[in-house]
């Protein structure tokens, strides 16, 4: 039987529709429940064996990307969060959904201090970028081989931490999930546009201490056919950004 995969849908959240045919693609059954009539039945989320918090700009990145949307879900859905996580259920945050997860505590999950904040580069980053796997704790990346290539449109996506955040716990606990890197394989080394963002690490993505709930800047649901990718006239063979989605899929089948 498929799992049911709930998107939520925010004011200013333009990523809910893709991230539900890449769920369908992935063999969900995915549905897209807008905030507000979640307000009014939380009970509603315990039905669902995954969650996905979709990217774009929620409340127009009012006072700050994600973070009205991370005041909602510290507000009026801790409690229901809270449990969901606590469950082992998969949760995915893409892009404005991971600055959310981060801003309301949910991720890294075990320290304060750490944020998702402007771009070294001082202005919104919109381009391709490649993705090493990098967790085998993280249920999504867990046994992934292969690159991961997909866009990236953020300007907030520098993923940083202040001197009170043990840096080195995101190392031991194997929570750094994926990295950028370049198309030779090389990491990034901090170096600009493969690391588009200047994030310490080359952090793409991080997962909580579970390791059911993942957080990324970059968009693989807007490469998940052949034909997204902007080189596919030339018959590369890309690397989608399904196989992520498959791996959270598969796992809640069996949660």
């Amino acid at each position: 039987m498929k799992p049911k995969a709930l998107v939520l849908q925010a004011h200013g959240s333009n990523r809910d529709v893709d991230a539900i045919e890449a769920l369908t693609r992935a063999g969900a059954n995915a549905t897209g429940i807008p905030l507000n009539e979640l307000r009014g039945n939380k009970t509603l989320l315990s039905e669902f064996q995954l969650l996905v918090i979709p990217g774009g700009f929620s409340y127009a990145d009012a006072l700050g990307a994600g973070k009205l949307l991370a005041l909602d879900l510290k507000s009026y859905f801790v409690n229901e969060i809270s449990a969901f996580v606590e469950s082992g259920k998969p949760v995915i945050g893409i892009c404005n959904g991971f600055q959310a997860l981060v801003k309301a505590g949910i991720l890294p999950g075990n320290h304060d201090g750490a944020t998702l904040t402007f771009n070294t580069q001082g202005h919104f980053e919109c381009r391709w970028v490649t993705l090493q796997p990098v967790s085998q704790k993280c249920i999504w990346t867990s046994g992934l081989d292969e690159f991961i290539e997909c866009p990236i449109a953020h300007g907030e996506g520098n993923f940083q931490t202040s001197e009170f955040f043990p840096l080195s716990s995101l190392l031991e606990n194997d929570q750094i999930a994926l990295a950028y890197i370049g198309t030779d394989g090389f990491p990034a080394n901090g170096e600009y546009p493969i690391n588009p963002n200047g994030s310490m690490l080359d952090i793409a993505g991080v997962c909580n201490l579970h390791g059911n709930v993942l957080g990324l800047m970059p968009h693989p649901e807007n490469h998940i056919h052949p034909y997204q990718h902007p080189q596919w006239t030339r018959r590369i063979n890309p690397h989608s950004g399904l196989a992520l989605f498959k791996n959270g899929v598969k796992y809640a089948s069996h949660a």
